[in-house]
């Protein structure tokens, strides 16, 4: 690879997740993909140590450049290791959450927002956290949002979305109890949330979306019969998102309207909690879902299952939705970088 060719590639920052599940393979074995490698340059952030069990229990040699932390980056060919030396592998406890292990993951996570926000990375892509360990290190944390806006200081608005091949799942409300969910949807936030949905459809290359709305009531309310929220809260915002010049549609009865948009009648549906959307696109394609944490000023991905502490260290973890999650910050990456060398 010619340096021009180089230079023109995006740099993504990788956070390496939780070490007691498969985090450290998924990491060993993502840097070690070719099509990926040729894709990006990228600056990783964990322990060496670690990361040498994820190549033993993948089988793989991404060989990495390894640099101490608060030395200069080399940005070449070969993926950039800072290691952190954060995670003595003589106290790794695999298949547990553990206050180590959550220790390493938020460090790891903080360095690569952190490493982002100041320029040097066009995304963010991180391997799967476990919230029980992170809540041992950072007694705050709830959820990504929240662990990022303590991280680089950021007041704006934010959100998860849920990507399956081509499908994407928003939300109005997400990591709150369900019997909190009708008392903060509101017209401000739903139309909060299709700003957001939109903007991010954009970044990754629809255009424009076509976003459908999931009413919060059975058989959305079936006309008021079975609740007001979708005539005096949901509708209402729909038509204010459309006076704004988003292509939305809405709302819909929620048991169907995966059905019409899996079938292509929508890229994105936006629904009201999290679970509504969450087990629908589950059941499409577990192995495949991604997570972005988008209205950040940088894309964040990772792939939308868990540590799988039941396979650590075996060898077997499925890459599939990291290889998406990972092109997918990629791809939104890129974007960005073609169009900033656009505007100069």
């Amino acid at each position: 690879m010619d340096e021009r060719t180089n230079d023109a590639l995006p740099v993504i920052a990788v956070a390496m997740g939780d070490p007691s599940g498969i985090s450290p393979e998924l990491t060993a074995r993502i840097l070690s993909e070719p099509d990926l490698r040729a894709a990006a340059r990228y600056v990783v952030f964990g322990d060496k140590r670690l990361l040498d069990l994820g190549i033993a229990d993948g089988g793989v040699d991404p060989q990495v450049q390894v640099v101490k932390d608060g030395d200069a980056l080399p940005l070449g060919d070969r993926p950039v290791f800072v290691d952190l030396a954060n995670h003595d592998p003589a106290d790794l406890q695999r298949a547990k959450a553990t206050l180590a292990g959550g220790k390493a993951a938020t460090e790891n996570f903080r360095r690569a927002l952190q490493f982002a926000a100041a320029g040097k990375a066009g995304a963010v892509f991180f391997t799967p956290f476990n919230k029980a360990a992170m809540r041992f290190a950072y007694p705050g944390y709830d959820d990504e949002i929240r662990f990022v806006r303590d991280a680089i200081g950021f007041e704006g608005a934010a959100s998860e979305f849920n990507i399956l091949d081509k499908l994407w799942n928003a939300r109005v409300t997400s990591h709150i109890p369900l019997s909190e969910v009708a008392q903060n949807i509101t017209q401000e936030r739903i139309l909060r949330a299709l700003t957001l949905a939109d903007a991010n459809l954009r970044a990754a290359g629809f255009n424009p979306p076509r976003i459908a709305v999931a009413g919060i009531n059975p058989h959305a309310g079936d006309g008021g019969n079975f609740g007001r929220d979708e005539i005096e809260t949901i509708e209402p915002a729909v038509k204010a998102a459309k006076a704004k010049g988003f292509t939305v549609e809405g709302p819909f009865p929620s048991d169907t309207v995966f059905l019409r948009a899996r079938n292509g009648d929508f890229d994105a549906v936006l629904t009201m909690y999290h679970d509504q959307g969450q087990i629908a696109m589950k059941l499409i394609g577990f192995d495949r879902g991604v997570t972005l944490i988008g209205g950040f000023p940088f894309p964040i991905c990772t792939p939308a299952h868990g540590t799988a502490y039941e396979i650590a260290g075996k060898g077997i973890a499925n890459l599939g939705a990291t290889r998406a999650a990972l092109a997918l910050a990629i791809r939104m990456a890129q974007d960005d970088k073609a169009k900033a060398r656009a505007a100069a």
